[in-house]
């Protein structure tokens, strides 16, 4: 009775607003209170009569406002809220984003939007179809009724070219029928027919055609054939004009890479220019080599032009990085005798050349620790003119924690990395030619860091990388390392330190030196449509370590060979990130991710280095476990490993996440989230047999749940969320599930289980 009490209160409350509403309305109108559709199916009619009015009603106008329950909620509240004295001020905002103006009665034309409707229909094949509209008015609401009846959806018999055995119809009318977007036996869609002209002025514009048009195609349908079938006829229009029926050569391809955008206009003369390979080069200040436009513009003088090739040269010079505004112009040449052929011109507008940037950064890890960093960071874009880019950082951080078992056991960092870009394959001895669409990129890393845990320890660490980076097409890169090179050196091992290593001799490890000599390749695949209904995210990475040495030197057991002085490390490795959200109409989400890494280290090595190691726990993983309070497998880690270990990781990783994302009003949304996973190790060496991976492995999973909360600020995206543990592998079999536990209102509880995780950015 209490409940029905309070819903039969709601709505009564909702049934007044929407009676405050009719009174508020101007003299004369009434609200729109939307389309009903009738739909009457003749005979062989395939479509089902929902969908007919599901995409009838797509076509009604105007749109309605939004009913909760019949009432007109937000119109209510635009009107009790009243009109703001400021435009930008607190009332306004809650009038826009809570409310919403009315839709009147006299915006509805029934009749108008009926022949829209059959417009419609048409467009898609029903053809002879029929809508009528009205309007029906009750209290001071006004509906639209439209009756619908819907004949059957006529199909394509045949697509025939007239052709006049011209060149420019014999492009078109090729036996390629394939590739067509039109088909025998499928329904007639206008949309189709555009589409597929669309189509066939872009396959033009690769076979010389520069003037040509899609306009310049027609289309004639005859529907009079019977059975429900049409037959397509295309042709080119009598109007269209001759240089639009010619294909077009490359005459003369000039380059200004020194084009400002000053007024009045830069001198684009051709006095001063350069004949290098085909191309005509105006650099007035030489800034840049001429090989970079003749690795970059990817087409010559004599070559029919083809809008491919334009793209792909537009698209290579902005990806350079040493332009900030790159455009071309073609202009046709006045010859009568020859007239068909294209000059090319290219304004490229230099970037600022070199930039000097500081920062200073305040965080909070997940580990317990909070710092600051301070870092300086130089950029040249165009090193050795040829647009290679460096970049040198110098950085210097401290972290410090509040947690009683880690207090005085701060970290600090010191170091510096130089990274130098080139815009193509840079291979000693061979010379690599490419024409993609993204320039490829060779990076040349080389970098060190001073790292010190106080009171315990303090790490050498020297880098050095080489790496190809390139793009199949927009949404697919692959990286390649043929080398990469880390070298570990520990120093200032303490008395306390090893104290402690002499009851627990694993924490030896952190202080062993040890060489990383390896090679990886890293394959990344998403959508390209950030905001369609399916997006899919496929990351693939691989990499190998110590083969090459080891086959020489003949390492069989764990740290017996050196390199430089220092054992080297041997193992394989694989990584995969497989990511798919699904966008609902209702702007939900539901957001996936599964992860999977197998690292397998042999002869020279127990496990893998601390650096590569994997690890759970986190905002932006397990969410109920802070990072390094979680595994491997059912091991606990203690306070001391805690302070001790650099890394408190695994040879093996398994993680799963589901989120549903839910909005609730402007920039903010809620989720619901569920997560599961754990590492493992695949030796006893670090944490014994409890973190070593077993044939029931998938026992010793985590799985946790929680709420967030997320703020889209624009530039950034805050999230908030608190996790819940639901299963707690260190505990004893039998006893690891602990749903029945959760106790919200006891505050141990929530001291010892309740993970409140702040971040940036969605988790995945």
């Amino acid at each position: 009775m209490k409940y029905f009490s309070i819903y039969g209160l709601f709505f009564l409350l909702l049934t007044a607003a929407g009676c405050s509403v009719g009174k508020r309305l101007p003299p004369g109108e009434r609200l729109y209170r939307g389309a009903i559709i009738k739909v009457e199916k003749q005979k062989d009619v395939k479509a089902s009569a929902k969908s007919l009015r599901s995409q009838l009603k797509a076509t009604a106008r105007p749109k309605t406002n939004k009913f909760l329950l019949g009432q007109p909620y937000k119109v209510w509240w635009y009107y009790f809220i009243g009109e703001p004295k400021r435009p930008k001020g607190f009332r306004a905002f809650l009038r826009n984003k809570l409310g919403e103006p009315p839709v009147l009665s006299s915006r509805v034309n029934a009749k108008v939007t009926a022949e829209n409707m059959n417009a419609y229909l048409e467009n898609i094949g029903y053809f002879h179809s029929k809508v009528k509209g009205d309007t029906v008015n009750k209290g001071y609401f006004t509906t639209a009724v439209y009756n619908a009846t819907v004949f059957p959806q006529h199909t394509i018999r045949n697509i025939t070219w007239v052709n006049d055995s011209s060149a420019l119809l014999k492009q078109l009318d090729t036996k390629k029928k394939r590739r067509s977007l039109l088909k025998k036996g499928m329904p007639y869609r206008l949309s189709d027919i555009v589409a597929e002209r669309d189509r066939l002025d872009l396959r033009l514009k690769t076979k010389g055609y520069y003037n040509f048009n899609p306009d310049y195609i027609m289309a004639y349908v005859d529907s009079t054939i019977g059975n429900y079938q049409v037959d397509l006829f295309f042709n080119i229009k009598n109007t269209t004009p001759e240089i639009a029926k010619h294909p077009y050569t490359i005459n003369r391809i000039t380059v200004f890479p020194n084009y400002t955008l000053l007024r009045p206009p830069p001198d684009t003369s051709k006095v001063g220019t350069t004949d290098v390979d085909g191309l005509s080069i105006r650099d007035t200040v030489h800034d840049f080599k001429q090989d970079l436009f003749k690795r970059t513009i990817t087409y010559r003088p004599g070559k029919i032009y083809s809008s491919i090739d334009q793209n792909t040269t537009l698209n290579r010079l902005i990806n350079l990085g040493a332009f900030k505004f790159s455009k071309n112009r073609f202009e046709a040449v006045k010859d009568t005798a020859n007239p068909y052929r294209l000059n090319v011109f290219y304004y490229l507008t230099p970037a600022k050349k070199k930039s000097l940037q500081g920062e200073i950064d305040g965080f909070s890890k997940e580990n317990k620790y909070v710092g600051s960093q301070l870092s300086i960071n130089w950029k040249n874009r165009n090193t050795f003119h040829g647009s290679e880019q460096l970049a040198v950082k110098m950085y210097g951080s401290f972290e410090v924690s509040s947690n009683d078992s880690l207090k005085k056991n701060n970290n600090y960092r010191v170091g510096t990395e130089a990274t130098l870009n080139f815009p193509r394959y840079l291979i000693p001895f061979f010379r690599v030619h490419e024409s993609n669409l993204y320039p490829a990129r060779t990076q040349l890393l080389l970098g060190y860091e001073y790292f010190i845990k106080k009171n315990y320890y303090s790490k050498n660490i020297f880098r050095f990388n080489y790496e190809f980076q390139w793009r199949e097409s927009a949404n697919k890169q692959h990286i390649l390392a043929p080398f990469s090179f880390t070298y570990v050196n520990a120093a200032n091992v303490t008395d306390s330190f090893y104290k402690a290593a002499s009851l627990n001799p694993a924490l030896l490890t952190n202080v062993y030196s040890e060489a990383i000599v390896s090679s990886y390749y890293s394959y990344t695949y998403n959508t390209l449509n950030p905001l369609g209904k399916n997006q899919w995210f496929l990351k693939l990475d691989g990499e190998v370590a110590g083969t090459t040495i080891g086959l020489i030197s003949g390492a069989k057991e764990p740290r017996s060979k050196n390199v430089l002085g220092a054992p080297f490390a041997q193992y394989v490795k694989g990584d995969l990130d497989l990511r798919y959200t699904r966008r609902f109409r209702s702007r939900w989400q539901l957001a996936n991710r599964l992860q999977l890494g197998i690292g397998f280290p042999y002869n020279n090595s127990a496990y893998l280095p601390f650096s590569k190691q994997y690890i759970v726990g986190g905002s932006s993983s397990i969410r109920a476990f802070a990072v390094r309070t979680l595994g491997p497998g059912s091991y606990k880690p203690t306070l001391q490993d805690q302070a001790y270990y650099q890394t408190i990781g695994g040879d093996y990783k398994l993680l799963g996440n589901t989120e549903i994302r839910i909005p609730i009003v402007g920039r903010f949304s809620s989720a619901f989230f569920i997560d599961a996973g754990n590492v493992w190790t695949k030796d006893t060496v670090l944490f014994g047999k409890a973190g070593q991976l077993k044939k029931d492995f998938l026992k010793e999973l985590a799985v946790a749940s929680g709420i967030g909360l997320r703020v889209d600020a624009s530039v950034i995206l805050l999230r908030f969320d608190f996790g819940i543990p639901l299963r707690k592998p260190y505990l004893p079999d039998g006893q690891r599930w602990v749903i029945d536990k959760i106790a919200l209102g006891d505050k141990t509880w929530r001291r010892e289980n309740l993970v409140f995780n702040i971040a940036i950015g969605y988790p995945f």
